[in-house]
C-alpha cells in the first residue's frame, strides 16, 4: 500500500512539473509568434522605419542564441531549478518593461534583457524534465513540452492580433506577467531542487564570453548579409572575427579543467549524430517559414490574416503528432522516428516547392501539413536521444546545446532562404512578378528539401534503441529532491 501511494505521489508530482515547465514553453513561443506577427504595428505606433523595428526581433534571437550554452552550464554548476525559476522570473519583470517602453530604441534594450530570461527557460527546460522522469518517459515528456511550443506558435498570431486590435499592441507583453506568476508559482512549488551535479565546479567565464561573442558575431553576420551585402567589409569582418573567435574558444574548451561545452559529448555518435540532425531540421522549417509568406502576401495578393490562417496547417500537426511520435519513441526508440520524420519533412518541402501564381490553396495546406507532419514526427525522439546520450552531470550543457543548435538553425535557415530568394529574384528580368517570387520560393524550398535529405543520414547514425533507458535520464532519488 505504502508503495502505490507513493508511485501514485510521484506520478501526480511529475504531471506538476511538466505543467510547470510547459506554461513556461507555451508563453515563450506565444509571445516569439506575437512580436514576429505584429511588427508592422509597432513600426507605426513607434514612428520608426522597417530597419530598425526589425532589431527588436533580432537582438532578442541574437541574446537568445549567444547565451543557451552558458546558461545550461550554470544550471549543472548551480542547480536548474533556481536558474529556470530565476529566468521566469527575469522574463515576467523584462516583458513589464518593453510594455512600458517610452520609444524603439527602449523597446530594443528591453527585448535583450528579456533574452537573457528566455535564454535561462530555454536551457534549462528539458534539464529539468528529463532529470525528473524516467528514461522510458522521456519521449512523452518532451513529446509533450515540444506540443506546448507548437501551441504557443499556433495561437499567437491570431491571439497577439486580437490583443493588438482591443486593447493596443504594448497588451501582447503586459499578457506575460499573469501567466508567467502563475508559472513561477507552479515551477517553486513542483518543480524539484536538484543539487548541482557539478557544484565542485567553477563556471567556465572566458568559454562563456568567447562562445557569446562569437556566436552573436555569427549569426549577426547571416542575418544581415542579405541586407549589408554579403561582400561588404562589415559582414566579412564579423564572419572573420566569429570564425577566430570560435576557433580560439574550442581550444579553450580543450584545455580547461571545467569546461562551459564539455568537448567529449560530441564523441558519442548519437549526441553529434541528434545534435547535426537538430540543427538541419530547423534550417529546413525556418526557411519555410520565411520563404512561404512571401509567396502568399506578395505573389497570391493573399492578406496577413488569410496567410496566417492557412500557415497554421503546419504547426497544428506537429502539435498533435509530437506527443504521439515522443511516446512511441520511448517504445521503439529514437532512431526510426527520427527517420521518418525527416523523410516525410524533406518530401512535404518538395510537394511545397511545385508553386506558381495558380497553386490551389489545398496543395498549399496540404504540403504545410506534411511539413508539420515530419517535424512533429522527428523533434521528440531527437531530442530524447541527444539528452539521453548525455551523462546526468551535463544534462545543462545538453540542453544548451540542443536549444543553441534550433536558434542557430533559424538563423541559417532565414540567411539560406533569404539569399536564394534574393539571388533569384535579382537575377530575374521582372523581379516583382507574381512569376518570379513563386519560382524564387520554389527553388529555395528545393533546396531545403535536399537539406532535410541530408537530415535522414544523420538521422540514422545513431543506436538502434537510442532513447532506451539510460542511466543518465534516471530520475533523482526521492531523498535529493524537494518542492521547495
Amino acid at each position: 500500500m505504502a508503495d502505490s501511494t507513493t508511485h501514485s505521489s510521484a506520478r501526480a508530482s511529475g504531471t506538476w512539473v511538466l505543467i510547470a515547465v510547459g506554461v513556461g514553453t507555451f508563453m515563450s513561443a506565444l509571445d516569439g509568434s506575437v512580436v514576429n506577427a505584429i511588427l508592422p504595428v509597432m513600426r507605426e505606433a513607434l514612428h520608426t522605419d522597417v530597419a530598425t523595428i526589425e532589431w527588436v526581433v533580432t537582438v532578442y534571437l541574437l541574446s537568445v542564441s549567444g547565451l543557451l550554452l552558458g546558461f545550461g552550464r550554470l544550471g549543472d554548476v548551480r542547480g536548474h531549478k533556481g536558474v529556470y525559476v530565476l529566468g521566469f522570473g527575469g522574463f515576467v519583470i523584462s516583458s513589464a518593461l518593453c510594455g512600458m517602453a517610452p520609444g524603439v530604441h527602449a523597446l530594443i534594450a528591453f527585448r535583450a534583457l528579456q533574452a537573457v530570461g528566455a535564454a535561462m527557460l530555454f536551457a534549462n527546460s528539458p534539464a529539468i524534465l528529463t532529470k525528473s522522469f524516467p528514461a522510458e518517459k522521456r519521449g512523452r515528456v518532451l513529446g509533450l513540452q515540444a506540443m506546448m511550443t507548437y501551441l504557443g506558435l499556433t495561437v499567437g498570431p491570431s491571439l497577439g492580433g486580437w490583443l493588438t486590435q482591443t486593447f493596443g499592441w504594448r497588451s501582447i507583453f503586459y499578457i506575460n506577467v499573469p501567466v508567467g506568476i502563475v508559472a513561477v508559482a507552479l515551477s517553486l512549488r513542483f518543480v524539484p531542487r536538484d543539487v548541482p551535479a557539478e557544484a565542485g565546479e567553477s563556471f567556465d567565464w572566458t568559454g562563456a564570453v568567447l562562445f557569446l561573442a562569437g556566436l552573436v558575431a555569427l549569426l549577426l553576420g547571416l542575418n544581415q548579409g542579405h541586407a549589408w551585402g554579403w561582400g561588404s567589409p562589415a559582414i566579412v569582418a564579423l564572419l572573420a572575427g566569429a570564425a577566430v573567435l570560435l576557433a580560439i574558444f574550442v581550444a579553450v574548451e580543450r584545455r580547461v579543467r571545467a569546461p562551459m561545452l564539455d568537448l567529449s559529448l560530441f564523441r558519442h555518435a548519437t549526441f553529434s549524430a541528434a545534435t547535426a540532425s537538430a540543427l538541419l531540421n530547423y534550417i529546413c522549417i525556418y526557411s519555410l517559414v520565411f520563404l512561404l509568406p512571401f509567396y502568399l502576401l506578395q505573389a497570391r495578393s493573399m492578406n496577413p490574416a488569410q496567410a496566417g490562417l492557412l500557415l497554421t496547417a503546419q504547426p497544428l500537426v506537429m502539435m498533435v503528432a509530437a506527443p504521439l511520435s515522443g511516446a512511441l519513441s520511448d517504445r521503439i526508440g529514437s532512431r526510426w522516428p527520427a527517420i521518418v520524420g525527416m523523410t516525410v519533412l524533406s518530401a512535404g518541402l518538395l510537394l511545397e516547392s511545385f508553386l506558381s501564381p495558380q497553386t490551389s490553396l489545398t496543395h498549399i495546406a496540404l504540403g504545410l501539413a506534411v511539413c508539420g507532419l515530419g517535424t512533429g514526427v522527428f523533434i521528440a525522439p531527437n531530442n530524447s536521444a541527444l539528452m539521453g546520450a548525455a551523462p546526468r552531470h551535463r544534462q545543462g550543457i545538453a540542453s544548451g546545446v540542443l536549444a543553441t543548435a534550433r536558434n542557430v538553425g533559424m538563423v541559417l535557415g532565414v540567411g539560406l532562404a533569404g539569399a536564394i530568394l534574393t539571388t533569384m529574384l535579382t537575377g530575374h528580368s521582372e523581379p516583382d512578378s507574381a512569376e518570379a517570387l513563386s519560382l524564387a520560393v520554389s527553388r529555395g524550398l528545393q533546396v531545403a528539401a535536399g537539406v532535410a535529405a541530408v537530415g535522414v543520414l544523420f538521422a540514422a547514425i545513431r543506436g538502434r534503441n537510442a532513447a532506451g533507458n539510460s542511466p543518465a535520464a534516471a530520475p533523482p532519488h526521492a531523498s535529493s529532491t524537494s518542492h521547495g
